[in-house]
């Protein structure tokens, strides 16, 4: 009976803690309400309804015909879908072979400079802050085939003109090009930040051992980074898988479709065929794909962080 009589308030006590918890755990629900609202409303709902869009053939304004997979059939016998596909993964080879490993070279460089290392990284910094549409005019400007800035200063060295953005060859590393010089500020200041943070013991004690600046490059520099690497490779991919923005303004998708990218090919079939069920077709698909990059990418981190 002693024990028993002993354990209640322990009981109560235990029951007056949950009883406060439950209460805290409603109070903050009941704050966070409005915000999950706005979040659905804004974020989710979009998804849900571009999701079933793509079952559906509307304008947006009669009242929408269920289809099925009829939009997926006729998306995949469009050969544009092909073409921007290919368009689409050459941009992104592109970017990755000339763009990625750029900001990383340019900030171990950087990482040496003690005078004027504030201007140099305002200076590389300086093209993310310009707005992408101005900035691309601008290089628009530059690749002129007549007096653009870049054929008269190869024109001094007997080169040239070329035809940047007229020939089917050359419009995609042109867009890539401009691309990268206006992206790569901010991978450049992050991969800085990292460089910084990497303990000076390890780079003195490799140097003690006779390690060439190669080999700290590579054993030390590098296998710190890693994450950080990996992180900015998913941003870039995710980044150019959807690139529009180059395209729409430089080309309109041509000469000849050869700027024609996956994004440009679903603003067309919104915007200009007013298909709005093939767009959104086209866009699941899309996300699909850039969902399966994510995964790969956090089960390849996990495996980097349990080695």
């Amino acid at each position: 009976m002693n024990g028993i009589t002993a354990a209640r308030p322990v009981v109560k006590v235990a029951h007056r803690r949950g009883t406060r918890r439950g209460r805290g755990t409603l109070t903050a629900l009941v704050f966070l309400l409005p915000a999950l609202i706005v979040f659905g409303a804004f974020s989710w709902w979009p998804i849900v309804r571009g999701l079933l869009i793509s079952f559906q053939r509307t304008n947006l304004v009669d009242p929408a015909e269920w289809v099925g997979l009829a939009n997926f059939a006729t998306l995949f016998a469009d050969p544009l879908l092909g073409t921007a596909v290919g368009n689409t993964l050459l941009f992104v080879g592109l970017a990755l072979l000339i763009g990625f490993p750029a900001p990383l070279v340019l900030a171990a460089v950087m990482s040496t400079v003690r005078r004027g290392a504030g201007v140099y990284r305002f200076l590389v910094y300086l093209p993310v802050v310009i707005p992408p549409v101005v900035a691309i005019l601008l290089w628009k400007w530059f690749y002129d085939p007549g007096h653009g800035l870049f054929n008269e200063l190869l024109g001094l060295a007997g080169l040239g003109p070329f035809p940047w953005l007229d020939s089917p060859d050359s419009a995609m590393l042109s867009l890539v090009l401009q691309s990268t010089w206006a992206g790569m500020g901010g991978a450049v200041l992050i991969y800085l930040a990292a460089i910084v943070g990497i303990p000076s013991e390890l780079y003195e004690a490799a140097q003690m051992d006779g390690a060439s600046i190669r080999a700290r490059i590579w054993h030390i520099m590098l296998p710190q980074l890693r994450p950080v690497i990996g992180l900015l490779l998913l941003m870039q991919l995710i980044n150019t898988m959807q690139v529009f923005t180059e395209p729409y303004v430089f080309t309109g998708g041509g000469p000849e479709n050869a700027t024609l990218t996956v994004l440009l090919l679903i603003f067309r079939y919104a915007f200009q065929d007013g298909d709005y069920g093939q767009a959104a077709a086209l866009s699941f698909l899309l996300a699909i794909v850039l969902g399966l990059l994510s995964a790969l990418y956090l089960r390849a981190t996990r495996s980097w962080s349990a080695s």
